[in-house]
Protein backbone atom coordinates (compact mmCIF):
# COMPACT_ATOMS: atom_id res chain seq x y z
CA UNK A 1 0.00 0.00 0.00
CA UNK A 2 1.33 3.22 -0.85
CA UNK A 3 1.03 6.29 1.44
CA UNK A 4 1.22 9.61 0.10
CA UNK A 5 1.46 13.13 2.13
CA UNK A 6 2.89 16.42 1.67
CA UNK A 7 4.11 16.57 4.62
CA UNK A 8 3.97 20.74 5.93
CA UNK A 9 7.04 19.71 8.15
CA UNK A 10 9.28 22.82 6.62
CA UNK A 11 6.62 24.95 8.59
CA UNK A 12 6.73 27.15 5.73
CA UNK A 13 9.75 29.03 6.28
CA UNK A 14 13.51 28.53 3.95
CA UNK A 15 16.90 30.64 4.01
CA UNK A 16 16.25 30.86 0.21
CA UNK A 17 16.63 33.91 -2.45
CA UNK A 18 12.96 34.57 -2.50
CA UNK A 19 11.41 37.94 -1.57
CA UNK A 20 13.03 37.85 1.25
CA UNK A 21 14.45 35.84 4.40
CA UNK A 22 11.75 33.95 5.38
CA UNK A 23 9.92 33.06 1.76
CA UNK A 24 7.75 30.21 1.45
CA UNK A 25 9.36 26.97 0.65
CA UNK A 26 7.54 24.34 -0.71
CA UNK A 27 6.10 21.84 1.33
CA UNK A 28 8.06 18.25 1.12
CA UNK A 29 5.96 15.25 -0.33
CA UNK A 30 6.14 11.54 1.05
CA UNK A 31 5.29 8.30 -0.34
CA UNK A 32 6.26 4.66 0.33
CA UNK A 33 7.55 1.94 -2.30
CA UNK A 34 4.81 -0.41 -3.53
CA UNK A 35 5.49 -3.97 -4.34
CA UNK A 36 4.25 -3.15 -8.28
CA UNK A 37 7.31 -0.69 -8.31
CA UNK A 38 9.87 -2.93 -7.90
CA UNK A 39 11.52 -4.44 -11.10
CA UNK A 40 13.53 -7.35 -12.07
CA UNK A 41 16.67 -6.19 -10.65
CA UNK A 42 15.03 -5.96 -6.90
CA UNK A 43 14.70 -2.30 -6.35
CA UNK A 44 12.47 0.47 -7.33
CA UNK A 45 11.95 0.67 -11.67
CA UNK A 46 12.72 4.19 -13.29
CA UNK A 47 9.15 5.00 -14.09
CA UNK A 48 8.49 4.89 -10.78
CA UNK A 49 10.94 7.45 -9.50
CA UNK A 50 9.54 9.78 -12.04
CA UNK A 51 6.12 9.00 -10.94
CA UNK A 52 7.11 10.48 -7.56
CA UNK A 53 8.50 13.09 -8.58
CA UNK A 54 4.58 14.19 -10.68
CA UNK A 55 3.29 13.16 -7.62
CA UNK A 56 5.37 15.74 -5.75
CA UNK A 57 4.35 18.48 -8.62
CA UNK A 58 1.22 17.81 -8.73
CA UNK A 59 0.89 18.51 -4.49
CA UNK A 60 3.28 21.58 -5.47
CA UNK A 61 0.55 22.46 -8.06
CA UNK A 62 -2.24 22.49 -5.36
CA UNK A 63 -0.01 24.50 -2.44
CA UNK A 64 0.82 27.45 -5.22
CA UNK A 65 -3.31 27.50 -6.17
CA UNK A 66 -3.11 25.38 -9.16
CA UNK A 67 -5.52 23.27 -7.75
CA UNK A 68 -8.63 20.80 -9.37
CA UNK A 69 -10.64 24.14 -8.79
CA UNK A 70 -8.38 26.41 -10.53
CA UNK A 71 -7.96 23.92 -13.89
CA UNK A 72 -11.94 23.60 -14.34
CA UNK A 73 -12.24 27.11 -13.52
CA UNK A 74 -9.14 28.59 -16.05
CA UNK A 75 -9.32 25.87 -18.34
CA UNK A 76 -5.33 26.06 -17.17
CA UNK A 77 -2.56 23.79 -15.73
CA UNK A 78 1.25 23.26 -16.25
CA UNK A 79 2.69 20.93 -18.44
CA UNK A 80 6.49 19.87 -18.28
CA UNK A 81 8.11 21.09 -21.26
CA UNK A 82 11.92 19.84 -20.06
CA UNK A 83 12.84 16.85 -17.15
CA UNK A 84 16.71 16.27 -16.76
CA UNK A 85 16.32 13.15 -14.17
CA UNK A 86 19.49 11.95 -12.28
CA UNK A 87 18.97 8.25 -10.65
CA UNK A 88 21.59 8.06 -7.71
CA UNK A 89 21.20 5.04 -5.61
CA UNK A 90 18.62 2.22 -6.07
CA UNK A 91 15.15 2.27 -3.74
CA UNK A 92 13.77 -0.76 -2.04
CA UNK A 93 10.25 -2.16 -1.63
CA UNK A 94 8.87 -0.60 1.03
CA UNK A 95 10.90 2.17 1.70
CA UNK A 96 9.31 5.97 2.65
CA UNK A 97 10.93 8.64 0.29
CA UNK A 98 10.48 12.38 0.62
CA UNK A 99 10.98 14.96 -2.14
CA UNK A 100 11.90 18.72 -1.36
CA UNK A 101 10.38 20.77 -4.05
CA UNK A 102 12.46 23.80 -4.65
CA UNK A 103 11.72 26.57 -6.87
CA UNK A 104 14.39 27.49 -8.94
CA UNK A 105 13.11 31.20 -10.51
CA UNK A 106 9.63 31.70 -12.17
CA UNK A 107 8.87 34.05 -15.22
CA UNK A 108 5.17 35.44 -16.72
CA UNK A 109 4.33 31.58 -18.25
CA UNK A 110 7.49 29.37 -16.64
CA UNK A 111 9.02 27.68 -13.56
CA UNK A 112 12.01 26.11 -13.52
CA UNK A 113 11.97 23.07 -10.49
CA UNK A 114 15.01 21.18 -8.75
CA UNK A 115 13.38 18.04 -7.16
CA UNK A 116 15.57 16.04 -5.00
CA UNK A 117 14.10 12.93 -3.72
CA UNK A 118 15.81 11.38 -0.13
CA UNK A 119 15.11 7.89 1.61
CA UNK A 120 15.94 9.93 4.81
CA UNK A 121 16.75 13.07 6.37
CA UNK A 122 20.39 14.17 5.81
CA UNK A 123 21.09 11.65 3.38
CA UNK A 124 22.17 11.80 -0.26
CA UNK A 125 19.12 12.03 -2.69
CA UNK A 126 18.23 8.61 -4.46
CA UNK A 127 17.37 10.84 -7.47
CA UNK A 128 16.80 14.04 -8.64
CA UNK A 129 15.03 16.19 -11.37
CA UNK A 130 15.18 19.62 -12.85
CA UNK A 131 11.82 20.60 -14.89
CA UNK A 132 10.84 23.60 -17.13
CA UNK A 133 6.87 23.39 -16.04
CA UNK A 134 4.51 26.17 -18.72
CA UNK A 135 1.53 27.02 -17.81
CA UNK A 136 -0.66 26.43 -20.21
CA UNK A 137 -4.48 27.40 -21.42
CA UNK A 138 -5.81 24.26 -22.29
CA UNK A 139 -8.83 25.49 -24.08
CA UNK A 140 -6.88 27.82 -26.34
CA UNK A 141 -4.12 25.24 -26.94
CA UNK A 142 -1.28 27.23 -25.97
CA UNK A 143 0.63 28.77 -22.95
CA UNK A 144 -0.59 31.75 -21.32
CA UNK A 145 1.16 33.54 -18.10
CA UNK A 146 0.18 32.82 -14.67
CA UNK A 147 -2.13 34.89 -12.80
CA UNK A 148 -0.04 37.19 -10.56
CA UNK A 149 -0.91 35.39 -7.54
CA UNK A 150 0.38 32.41 -8.72
CA UNK A 151 3.41 33.53 -10.11
CA UNK A 152 4.22 35.93 -6.50
CA UNK A 153 3.72 32.56 -4.75
CA UNK A 154 6.19 31.08 -6.73
CA UNK A 155 8.62 34.26 -6.48
CA UNK A 156 8.21 33.83 -2.66
CA UNK A 157 9.04 30.72 -2.89
CA UNK A 158 12.24 30.80 -5.10
CA UNK A 159 15.82 29.51 -3.53
CA UNK A 160 18.98 29.70 -4.32
CA UNK A 161 20.43 26.37 -7.13
CA UNK A 162 21.54 23.15 -5.83
CA UNK A 163 25.01 22.79 -7.16
CA UNK A 164 23.98 19.76 -8.97
CA UNK A 165 21.16 21.36 -11.23
CA UNK A 166 21.85 23.33 -14.94
CA UNK A 167 23.57 20.36 -15.75
CA UNK A 168 23.92 18.86 -18.63
CA UNK A 169 24.20 15.13 -20.17
CA UNK A 170 27.79 14.64 -21.05
CA UNK A 171 28.67 13.03 -24.29
CA UNK A 172 30.26 9.49 -24.67
CA UNK A 173 34.40 9.74 -24.49
CA UNK A 174 34.69 8.18 -28.21
CA UNK A 175 31.74 9.22 -29.79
Amino acid sequence: MSTEQNTGQNGGQNGGTGTGAGAARISDHTETVRHEWIDYNGHMNEAFYVLIFGHASDAMMIETGMDERYREETGCSLYTAEAHVRYRREVSEGAEVTVRTRVLGVDAKKVRLALEMRTAEGTPPVATTELIMVHVDQRAGGSCPFPDAVRERFAAATESVPEWAGGAIRPVPGS
